[in-house]
């Protein structure tokens, strides 16, 4: 059975001269809850226009639950919940009367309407307030209340632009907690600036730069293989609890005799009692059982030792400036799919360079 919910086939968008989308290509499967990144102007919004049926992409197409784009909008609009970053409400009706005109403008009537605001309203836990005016609520709660519209269809996928904008701490964090719940029946696309929200809230990242994708991955994957891992060893300082350079240098050679260790270098964060150092290992290799053993032979009591990697927002800007390694920008990618990407980039190109031919004309 195939669990493809969503799949971008070559999307390409241009506002004249200016090109939004080029070769976007990307497959969602039921379930997933994916975080979709990219700088302002990277083409996130428009990607999410196209896939709602709000703009018609350049070249390429779409199909949203197994629905064409172009072939079949209605069908693709009733399988999609969208809650765009400006959130759609009417500030002077009650949560009520707001999604009863939701829900007769999606088509329901009678019994059915209700039915389909109580759901609603349990998923989003808008009881205490479905009798207020909007403009009465509070941010996180006009943002609960723009879910419930976006789920009263009862959606397969939603669509989230920036849900968590202008929220603070708090109300952010019960969004994105009504986030994960929503995704654990459904399939979910998360756009937002905030990496942080990625890392809790999303199993899986689409990175978007100038109007590719730069990136497909987890998140812990995306740091893994965009930051090599490191290690800070943190050991005991002599008992005469001053700094002691000939120790110093005991410990540094003994780490750095490990034969899959690449550099080792004094780390900040010493005091009297401890001294820390960094350990860069060769071709990534976990070299924690050496370290160990090393500080066994060479008579010095290891403290504590720490395993860590660039963070998803370090991986973010590399990726988006450009400044990352080709296998990076490639971590799902298949030969076959670096090779179509190579013709994308040239007909790309080519396209780029006929045009300026034309213009030059």
């Amino acid at each position: 059975m195939n669990d493809v919910m969503i799949e971008a086939r070559d999307l390409n968008k241009a506002y004249g001269p200016v090109h939004a989308l080029r070769d976007v290509n990307f497959e969602i499967r039921k379930g997933e809850v994916l975080g979709f990144l990219g700088p302002n102007g990277a083409g996130k919004t428009t990607t999410m226009k196209i896939l709602t049926c709000f703009i018609a992409p350049s070249g390429g197409t779409a199909k949203i639950n197994g629905a064409d784009i172009f072939e079949q909008p209605i069908e693709v609009r009733k399988s999609i919940g969208y809650l765009p970053e400006s959130t759609p409400l009417y500030p002077e009706m009650l949560v009520l009367e707001y999604l009863e005109f939701i829900a007769r403008m999606r088509g329901f009537r009678g019994d059915e309407v209700k039915k389909r605001i109580r759901t609603a309203v349990e998923q989003t836990s808008l009881g205490d307030v479905i009798s207020k005016e909007i403009r009465a609520l509070s941010k996180g709660y006009r943002q609960r209340v723009g879910l419930a519209q976006a789920l009263i269809h009862e959606p397969s996928i939603l669509i989230l632009d920036e849900p968590m904008s202008g929220l603070d701490p708090n109300q952010a964090s019960e969004i994105r907690n009504l986030i994960r719940s929503i995704g654990r029946e459904r399939t979910v696309i998360l756009s937002t600036h905030n990496l942080a929200e990625v890392q809790v809230t999303c199993g899986r990242v689409l990175i978007i730069a100038n109007g590719r994708i730069v990136a497909d991955d987890t998140p812990d994957d995306l740091r893994d293989r965009a930051g090599q891992a490191s290690y800070i060893a943190t050991v005991a300082s002599p008992e005469s609890g001053y700094r002691d350079a000939k120790f110093e240098t005991q410990v540094s050679e003994a780490l750095t005799q490990i034969s899959r260790v690449k550099t080792v270098k004094k780390a900040e964060g010493d005091t009297s009692d401890e001294l820390q150092f960094h350990v860069l290992p060769k071709d990534n290799h976990d070299v924690r059982a050496d370290i160990f053993k090393a500080a066994v032979d060479g008579g010095f009591v290891l403290l504590g030792l720490e395993k860590t990697s660039e963070d998803l927002g370090a991986v973010f800007r590399g990726l988006t400036t450009g400044d990352v390694s080709e296998s990076t920008a490639g971590s799902r990618k298949s030969k076959g799919d670096a090779d179509a990407h190579a013709a994308n980039e040239e007909r790309a190109s080519q396209a780029d360079s006929d045009e300026n031919t034309s213009e030059e004309s």
